[in-house]
C-alpha cells in the first residue's frame, strides 16, 4: 500500500514554491562547475546594501521581511557562514535549512526531480562547442522531417540577445532560430504570428523524437512577438518537452495513492506531466502567485500545489540583472502573507528552489549552489534543519508527510506520525 486508507488518512496538503534559481551559495562541488563563490542571494543583497541595485523604484538593502521570518537568511548563513550584507538576523518561526545537489547537473529538470525524490545519477547529454553546436546530421534530419527552410542560429545563446540579433532574419526567412546553453537543452525561438504558435509546438514535438539518441534533457519552444529587434519580445507561451524522470517521483506515488497534483506554471512539462493531476497555465510572477492563492482557496485535502516561479530564473538570473532581481523578490515576499494566512493547522509549505544563477557571476548559465529549504507548518516548528545531503530530502519529506511509501533517496526533515 502507498498511502494509509482514503477513510482513515488525515487530510493533508502541501504547498511547495520553487523559486527557480534562488541559490544560496556555492556547492561543495561549485568548483567541478566552475562556480566556486557564486552565491545568488548573497551577491543580489551585497549589491543592494552598496547601493547598486537602486533602480526601477527599488532602493536601499534587500528587504524580504517574511522570508527572513521563515528562516532564508539564516538558511543563507549556515550555508556561507557568513551573513548576508544589510541584513539582521532575527527570530523565526519555521523549519529552516539548506540542501546540496547530488544530482550530476545543475540544470532544471535535474533540481525538480530530485526535489521531488528522484536524483539524476546519469550524465545527460550536452552541445558544448559554442558555434555550430548541433551535428549536421541531426539538423538536416529536423531541416527534412518539419520540412523547413533551413535554421538559424546553432550556437550558445542567451535567448533574448539571440532573438534581437535574428529575429528579423528569422521573420523574413521562415528559418527557426536554434540554440543551446551549458545545460542539456535544445531551444528553438519562432514567432508566433509569422512562423505560427502551433507549428512551434509540432516543430519542437519532432525535435524532442529526434534527440532520442542524443540524451538531452529538455526542448524548449521560446515563441516571440514583435515588429522589428527593438520591440521582440518573448510570451507566456513557452513550453518544456522533457525526458520523463526515470523512477517515480513523490508527485506519481500520491497520484497513484488516490491524492490530486496541481501543477502551475511549468511544473507539468518539467516532470513530462508525469504524476500530475492538474494543469494551471500561468506566465509572470503575480499571476502564478494568483493562480496558487486561487487552488488553495478550494481547499482541497491529500493534496500537493506546486508552482515554478521561472521569471527569477528566467528574466533575471540569465539576463543577469540584479536590481530586476531584487525587485521581484521582494515583490514575492510581499505576497507571502496572503498565502501564510491560507494556510490551514496541518498544511505544510515548503519554499525551495532548484539550482543557482548568481546575476553576479560570468557567463549567463546556472550556478551550482546550495537551494533554501523553508519549511512551516504540519507540526514542524522553528528549528534548524542543518545541511541536508540531496534535494531528494523534500521529496522524502513530502512522502512522509502524505504517510507513501518511502523514496529510495533522501531522509525526512518531518516529525514522527502520532
Amino acid at each position: 500500500m502507498t498511502a494509509a486508507n482514503p477513510t482513515t488518512r488525515p487530510a493533508t496538503r502541501a504547498i511547495v514554491l520553487v523559486m527557480d534559481s534562488f541559490g544560496i551559495g556555492a556547492a561543495p562541488d561549485a568548483d567541478r562547475f566552475g562556480d566556486a563563490g557564486s552565491d545568488t542571494l548573497g551577491h543580489i543583497a551585497a549589491a543592494c546594501a552598496n547601493g547598486e541595485a537602486d533602480e526601477r523604484g527599488r532602493q536601499g538593502p534587500l528587504h524580504l521581511p517574511n522570508l527572513a521570518r521563515l528562516g532564508l537568511f539564516h538558511a543563507h548563513r549556515a550555508a556561507t557562514g557568513s551573513t548576508a550584507a544589510g541584513i539582521e538576523l532575527g527570530d523565526t518561526d519555521s523549519a529552516w535549512g539548506h540542501a546540496r545537489e547530488v544530482s550530476s547537473g545543475k540544470d532544471t529538470p535535474s533540481g525538480h526531480w530530485e526535489i521531488a525524490g528522484v536524483p539524476v545519477r546519469f550524465d545527460w547529454g550536452y552541445f558544448e562547442s559554442r558555434n555550430n553546436s548541433f551535428p549536421t546530421e541531426l539538423l538536416h534530419a529536423l531541416i527534412r522531417d518539419a520540412e523547413l527552410p533551413g535554421v538559424i542560429g546553432n550556437c550558445h545563446a542567451s535567448g533574448t540577445e539571440i532573438i534581437a540579433r535574428l529575429g528579423e532574419e528569422h521573420c523574413r526567412t521562415g528559418k527557426p532560430i536554434v540554440y543551446t546553453s551549458a545545460d542539456s537543452v535544445f531551444q528553438i525561438a519562432a514567432h508566433e504570428q509569422t512562423f505560427g504558435l502551433e507549428r512551434l509546438l509540432t516543430l519542437c514535438e519532432t525535435t524532442r523524437e529526434l534527440l532520442e539518441p542524443y540524451n538531452i534533457g529538455r526542448v524548449i519552444a521560446r515563441p516571440f512577438v514583435g515588429n522589428d529587434a527593438s520591440d521582440f519580445q518573448r510570451t507566456g507561451n513557452r513550453r518544456d518537452y522533457s525526458v520523463e524522470p526515470p523512477s517515480a517521483t513523490v508527485l506519481q506515488k500520491l497520484t497513484e495513492a488516490d491524492g490530486e497534483v496541481v501543477a502551475i506554471g511549468k511544473i507539468a512539462d518539467i516532470y513530462a506531466h508525469c504524476g500530475i493531476s492538474r494543469l494551471i497555465k500561468a506566465s509572470g510572477h503575480d499571476a502564478l502567485m494568483d493562480a496558487t492563492l486561487a487552488a488553495m482557496d478550494e481547499d482541497g485535502t491529500h493534496q500537493l500545489i506546486m508552482t515554478n516561479f521561472v521569471d527569477f530564473d528566467m528574466t533575471y538570473g540569465h539576463r543577469r540583472d540584479v536590481p530586476g532581481y531584487a525587485a521581484a523578490l521582494e515583490a514575492f515576499d510581499a505576497r507571502l502573507p496572503e498565502l501564510l494566512q491560507r494556510l490551514r493547522p496541518d498544511d505544510l509549505l515548503v519554499i525551495t528552489a532548484d539550482h543557482g544563477c548568481d546575476p553576479t557571476w560570468h557567463g549567463t548559465d546556472h550556478t551550482r549552489e546550495y537551494i533554501p529549504v523553508l519549511a512551516h507548518g504540519a507540526g514542524l516548528g522553528a528549528q534548524a534543519l542543518g545541511e541536508r545531503s540531496s534535494f531528494a530530502d523534500i521529496g522524502q519529506s513530502l512522502a512522509s508527510y502524505f504517510h507513501l511509501d518511502p523514496m529510495d533517496d533522501g531522509v525526512s526533515f518531518m516529525p514522527p506520525s502520532p
